[in-house]
C-alpha cells in the first residue's frame, strides 16, 4: 500500500464511528410528524419510533442480551421488525433476520449455525418454533410478537410479549459508540443447492450502503425513485437482504414508512389506495400478484415508482405496469452484496434517443452505483472487454459486499478469488457503464456449441399475448447436450403448443434477436411455476419436475 502523509488528530477530536444509531437519529430532525404505520393497526411518529427503540433496548438488556449476542427475529414486514433492526444493532447485538419461508429443517440449521441465543417469534409460527425448538443448541429465552388479544404462547422461556414489555420499559437508553467494524446483521442464501450459506454486515458497511443506496435513487434526475416527499411501503421480505437496505434510507430521510406484515394482494393496494404509498421494490412475481388481485382491476396506480429486481424485468411486465401507471425501473444485487449495486441511469445519450431504447435500458441491470466497481472475467480471471458484446462472470468491489461467509472460510475465500466478490452471474458490460446480466452461470443452457441466455429467452416468450409467466431451463439431450425448455402460465382463454410457440418466436429469430437453436422443442403448460422462498424462479425444482414429467410422458407436455 502507498505510504502517504497522515496527520494524528488533535488531542480530544472526536472518532466519529459510522454506527446504525446514526441513521435513526437523522430522520426525527427533517420531519418529526412523519408516521410509520403497520396494515390497518397502528400509526405513531418519528419521536415514537426513537422511544420505541429505546424501550426496545432496555427490554433487551434486561433480558439478558449483551453485546456481541446473536437475536434472531420471526416475523412478517411490521413496525416491530423496523424497530429491531435499530434497537438490536444498537445495543452491539447481531440481529438474524431469519427466513421463515425456509424448510423447518434449514431453519433449524441457521439458528444454530449463527449461535442464535435470543429469538422474537410472531404468533402465527409459534407452532414451527414449538416443532424446531427441541433441535434448537443455543437459544435461551424468546419473546412473543402478536396482533392478536391473547398476549401469551406456549414458548420456551418465555421473556413476555412485546407490547407489555416494551410499555412497562424506560424510553431512555444510552446507546453507546463501539466499533463501527462490529457486526450488525447477519442472514443467510436461500441454499438452492447444499445448505444456506451466512452473510454478515458491519454497522460501517450498512451506513455506507445506506448512504450510497440514498444517491442512487435520490440524486439522478432522470429516474429519480426517492426523496423526502416520497411516501415508502417495501413488499420485498424485511428478512430478505434488510428488506434491501430500504427500511434504513427511508428512516434516515424522515420518509412516511408503510409496512404491510404477511403480503396480502388486497391489502398491498387498499394500503397503496389509503396512504398514498409512491415508492415501493419488489421481485416480478409480487408485483404480478399485486397487478391480479381484485381491487387492482380497474385500477390507475399513477405515481407510483416500483424498483424490480431478485430476478430479471422483462419488457412484457414493464409494459403492463407501465399502462397501469406504474414506473418501473430495474436494479441488481444478491445476498452477498447488501445488497444495491446497480440501478438504471438514463444518461444524455439516451435521453435524446428513443422511448423504446430507453425502455430496453431501464430494464437492464443498471450503471454501478457510487463506489461500486463491476468487471467482468473468464474462467481464469482474466478481465474482459466491456464492449457489450463480451461475456464472463460479473466480479464486484464495493465497501459494503459481505467480506466471507460466517464460519465457512473456505467458500469465504471461494467468494473473493483474486480480491473480486464473484456473483456467479454472466453479464457484459458497456461502454455506458451498464451492465447486462445474461443468466447464472448454472442456468446458462449450452445447445451444440452454443450458448443460450434463459433469461433472454424467456423475455421473449414473456411477449405474447397469452403468456402470463414462463421460465426456461436446460434439459439434458444426447445430441445436442442441452436443449431449452419451456414452463408457461397461460392466459385465461389462451391456447398455447409448442408449435404456436416457435411462430411466435421465428420473427425474433430473421431478426437475429435468437438462434434457431434457442426455440424450445418442448414446453409444459402449468398453472404455477416453483418459486423459491424469496419469489425468484426455482430452476433446481424445475429440472427434477421435468424429469419426472418426461419419465411419465405426462399429458400436458407439448412437443415439436
Amino acid at each position: 500500500m502507498l505510504q502517504t502523509r497522515v496527520i494524528p488528530p488533535a488531542e480530544g477530536a472526536y472518532q466519529y464511528p459510522l454506527l446504525i444509531k446514526r441513521l435513526l437519529m437523522s430522520g426525527v430532525r427533517y420531519e418529526k410528524t412523519r408516521e410509520i404505520v403497520y396494515r390497518d393497526q397502528l400509526r405513531y411518529s418519528y419521536p415514537t419510533l426513537i422511544e420505541r427503540v429505546a424501550r426496545l433496548a432496555n427490554v433487551l438488556t434486561e433480558a439478558g442480551v449483551k453485546a456481541g449476542d446473536t437475536v434472531a427475529v420471526m416475523d412478517w414486514d411490521s413496525h416491530r421488525y423496523l424497530e429491531c433492526m435499530f434497537a438490536i444493532p444498537m445495543i452491539g447485538a447481531v440481529i438474524h433476520t431469519i427466513n421463515v419461508r425456509l424448510s423447518p429443517e434449514q431453519i433449524v440449521y441457521t439458528m444454530n449455525h449463527a449461535e442464535d441465543r435470543f429469538v422474537l417469534v410472531n404468533s402465527e409460527f409459534v407452532g414451527l418454533y414449538q416443532a424446531i425448538a427441541g433441535h434448537l443448541t443455543t437459544v435461551e429465552k424468546t419473546l412473543l410478537l402478536t396482533d392478536l388479544p391473547e398476549k401469551t404462547a406456549d414458548l420456551p422461556n418465555l421473556v413476555g410479549e412485546y407490547e407489555q414489555l416494551l410499555a412497562a420499559a424506560s424510553p431512555v437508553y444510552d446507546f453507546q459508540d463501539f466499533d463501527e467494524n462490529s457486526v450488525a446483521t447477519t442472514f443467510y442464501t436461500t441454499g438452492t443447492t447444499g445448505n444456506p450459506k451466512g452473510v454478515y454486515f458491519t454497522h460501517r458497511q450498512l451506513v455506507l450502503h445506506s448512504l450510497g443506496e440514498a444517491t442512487i435513487m435520490g440524486a439522478i434526475d432522470s429516474v429519480r425513485l426517492l426523496g423526502t416527499n416520497d411516501v415508502y411501503m417495501p413488499i420485498t421480505p424485511m428478512f430478505h437482504v434488510h428488506a434491501w437496505g430500504l427500511p434504513y434510507v427511508a428512516t434516515m430521510l424522515g420518509l412516511k414508512q408503510v409496512y404491510p406484515g404477511r403480503y396480502d394482494p388486497e391489502l398491498l393496494v387498499q394500503l397503496w389506495r389509503k396512504e398514498k404509498v409512491s415508492f415501493s421494490h419488489c421481485v416480478p412475481t409480487i408485483l404480478q400478484m399485486v397487478l391480479n388481485a381484485k381491487s387492482a382491476q380497474g385500477t390507475d396506480f399513477g405515481g407510483w415508482k416500483i424498483v424490480i429486481g431478485g430476478s430479471a424485468l422483462n419488457r412484457s411486465l414493464y409494459e403492463a405496469a407501465k399502462a397501469r401507471g406504474i414506473q418501473l425501473t430495474a436494479a441488481y444485487g444478491m445476498s452477498e452484496t447488501g445488497p444495491l449495486v446497480s440501478c438504471a441511469h438514463l444518461n444524455d445519450e439516451l435521453m435524446a434517443g428513443s422511448e423504446d431504447e430507453r425502455i430496453s435500458y431501464r430494464i437492464k441491470a443498471g450503471v454501478p452505483g457510487p463506489l461500486v466497481e463491476a468487471a467482468i472475467v473468464d474462467a481464469e480471471g482474466r478481465f474482459l472487454p466491456a464492449d457489450g458484446e463480451t461475456q464472463g462472470e460479473l466480479v464486484l468491489r464495493a465497501p459494503w459486499l459481505t467480506e466471507g461467509y460466517f464460519n465457512e472460510p473456505q467458500k469465504g475465500a471461494e467468494l473473493w478469488a483474486g480480491g473480486w466478490l464473484h456473483t456467479g452471474d454472466v453479464a457484459t458490460l458497456d461502454s455506458m457503464g451498464f451492465i447486462d446480466i445474461r443468466d447464472r452461470i448454472k442456468d446458462v443452457i449450452k445447445t451444440g456449441g452454443e450458448w443460450i441466455s434463459s433469461l433472454d429467452l424467456e423475455d421473449l416468450i414473456s411477449r405474447h399475448a397469452g403468456v402470463r409467466e414462463v421460465a426456461v431451463v436446460g434439459i439434458p439431450d444426447p445430441q445436442w447436450g442441452e436443449r431449452p425448455f419451456a414452463l408457461l402460465v397461460i392466459h385465461d382463454g389462451h391456447q398455447i403448443g409448442a408449435r404456436e410457440l416457435k411462430e411466435h418466436l421465428k420473427p425474433f429469430v430473421e431478426q437475429g434477436h435468437l438462434s434457431k437453436w434457442a426455440i424450445p422443442s418442448q414446453i409444459a403448460l402449468v398453472t404455477e411455476i416453483p418459486k423459491t422462498s424469496v419469489g425468484k424462479l426455482d430452476k433446481k425444482r424445475i429440472r427434477v419436475d421435468i424429469a419426472e414429467w418426461q419419465s411419465n410422458n405426462s399429458a400436458f407436455l407439448s412437443t415439436l
